[in-house]
């Protein structure tokens, strides 16, 4: 079963960057994230939907 929510961390290993670049991309809009508290967590739908842009 996929996960629904992924951390900047998963998300920066998936691509193989740093989770620098994964906030670069939430705070320019090409990845969609939440905010809860101080962390961001990506949604699987959101995450798909960026894979597809790129």
């Amino acid at each position: 079963m996929e996960k629904e929510f992924y951390t900047c961390k998963e998300v920066a290993a998936r691509y193989g960057v740093c989770e620098d670049s994964v906030w670069s991309w939430i705070r320019s809009g090409k990845l969609k994230a939440l905010k809860i508290g101080r962390n961001y967590r990506i949604r699987r739908e959101d995450l798909e939907e960026f894979e597809k842009s790129k």
